[in-house]
């Protein structure tokens, strides 16, 4: 991929924005689910963001098409950190951007979908920025969001970037090309799960109460906008976004996320969603392969 002097021509935010930024800035294949419009510096590690959001998707936007989820902001957020890492802090664009941690904090009643696109701000505070030979290694982020002068959300993450052939070795050699996926199981009813399609179901029939398999699909082409050797973090999310709405009967729905990444999820073993309600009333989920846990997420919800 080429590195970021052949983007000096990028603008940034200054005024009225009319497309989005290239994709490869924000580790997207798609344009369609690149969000992020511009962006300019406004301090020392702060930063200005804008986005705008479809009022239309089909997983960042309740499925009546009246609610933006929170998993939305959540990927505005990431995008917002991996612009940010490789236009203002250099790291290069091949580098691997690796999500150990994240936050994020909604106002549901402030998420309604409006007659036209929302045009969310973020504004964004790097800090704890680590070196390693001279590059950027990891930062973390913390962010407001804004949408019509009326905040809506609070987030936070820590991530780290990695080169090519550190990666590949961290990965044992492991390639999407060469990782073959398990067949997804049966899913759960997609209205089960406030979905539209069978295919945006990523939670299969439970095994037991409060267990499913994942399905990872990986021709979806949000969770897997391009081929990965792993799971992604996002459908880890939304896996407990979904056990949210099965746990909950349907009457209540994700308003937080606090979410910690211990280890990659492979695509050729089988993940297990785990989820119990805790004692302050957020569900308490866990991704699990084997004997160990590879993602752990308490979900604070609100009655719907």
């Amino acid at each position: 991929m080429p590195e970021l002097p052949q983007l000096a021509g990028v603008p940034t935010v200054s005024g009225p924005f009319t497309a989005t930024v290239p994709r490869q800035l924000v580790h997207r294949a798609a344009v369609a689910e690149t969000l992020i419009t511009g962006w300019r510096r406004t301090g020392t590690d702060q930063f200005r963001v804008a986005a705008q959001w479809p009022r239309a998707h089909p997983v960042h936007v309740s499925s009546d098409r009246t609610a933006y989820e929170p998993l939305l902001v959540t990927e505005t957020v990431r995008q917002s950190g991996t612009l940010l890492a490789h236009t203002e802090y250099q790291v290069p664009l091949g580098y691997r951007f690796v999500l150990q941690e994240l936050h994020v904090t909604t106002r549901p009643d402030c998420l309604g979908v409006g007659p036209v696109p929302a045009e969310p701000d973020v504004a964004v505070q790097i800090f704890d920025v680590r070196h390693r030979s001279g590059r950027v290694a990891a930062f973390r982020l913390s962010a407001a969001v804004t949408v019509d002068h009326t905040q809506v959300a609070t987030a936070y993450f820590a991530a780290s970037w990695t080169s090519e052939p550190v990666y590949r070795r961290l990965r044992g050699g492991r390639t999407a090309a060469d990782v073959t996926a398990l067949t997804p199981p049966p899913g759960l009813s997609p209205a089960e799960v406030d979905r539209t399609v069978p295919a945006d179901v990523v939670l299969a029939q439970p095994d037991r109460a409060g267990r499913w398999q994942l399905r990872a699909d990986t021709a979806h082409p949000v969770f897997f906008d391009h081929p990965l050797d792993h799971v992604p973090g996002m459908l880890l999310l939304e896996a407990a976004r979904q056990a949210v709405q099965v746990m909950g009967g349907g009457k209540r729905v994700p308003a937080s996320y606090q979410a910690r990444f211990d280890r990659y999820a492979e695509l050729d073993r089988p993940t297990w969603i785990e989820a119990e309600w805790g004692a302050d009333g957020e569900l308490q989920v866990a991704g699990i392969q084997g004997d160990s846990a590879v993602f752990a997420c308490r979900v604070g919800t609100v009655a719907y």
